[in-house]
């Protein structure tokens, strides 16, 4: 099931880590930022919902996600009241999964509208669709990434190690350069002045 909901995920657009135990998820969540956790409540070595406590004790405000096959009223009343942010009982859909990832994620980053805009650019992360004055562009995987990165805050500056976090795994090697290429990309097909460099700071959307 691990490797189901990752290539699922990975498929509606998600860079996405998997682990199969406590332990290493305690290990990823303590090494890595993300914007949202799918929990199972039963792991080899211990039980999900000590885990979200735990976090939650630390002052995590990580978007959480329990995926169990215990659905009934009760069970879920728990999870949420230990800190999660929403409830998926197995069997699930696979779509619904990455669709209730999308609104976890947009409520926590303070947004209320699905599909991104900026100036004459509007992006659909559900439906991976750009368009730029109306008219749909055509972008890698990675390309719609940084892209959705920048417009998730338009005005703030992403570091290019930000970047490299939603661009790569916990564990996936870092494209020397990648950053750059992507950002060089994006410009050659929205414009160069779509998105603006601080030098030794990092980029943000520019008005082009």
């Amino acid at each position: 099931m691990r490797e189901a909901v990752e290539a699922g995920l990975a498929l509606a657009g998600f860079t996405v880590d998997a682990v199969d135990n406590l332990h290493d998820a305690k290990a990823a969540a303590t090494d890595w930022s993300y914007d949202a956790i799918v929990l199972d409540l039963a792991l080899p070595d211990g039980f999900g919902l000590e885990l979200l406590q735990e976090w939650r004790k630390a002052g995590s405000s990580t978007p959480v996600l329990l995926l169990t096959a215990r659905n009934a009223t009760f069970d879920r009343i728990t999870g949420l009241d230990s800190g999660a942010d929403d409830y998926l009982g197995k069997p699930f859909d696979l779509d619904e999964l990455a669709a209730r990832l999308r609104a976890i994620v947009r409520r926590g980053q303070g947004r209320a509208t699905p599909v991104l805009e900026w100036a004459d650019l509007s992006l659909d992360p559900a439906n991976r669709v750009v368009t730029k004055a109306g008219e749909s562009l055509t972008l890698s995987r990675r390309e719609f990434t940084v892209l959705e990165t920048l417009m998730e805050h338009p005005q703030k500056l992403s570091s290019r190690a930000q970047l490299e976090e939603r661009l790569y795994g916990w564990q996936e090697e870092v494209e020397s350069n990648a950053v750059e290429v992507h950002i060089h990309n994006l410009r050659a097909k929205l414009g160069r002045g779509c998105i603006e460099t601080v030098r030794g700071e990092g980029y943000r959307m520019g008005r082009a």
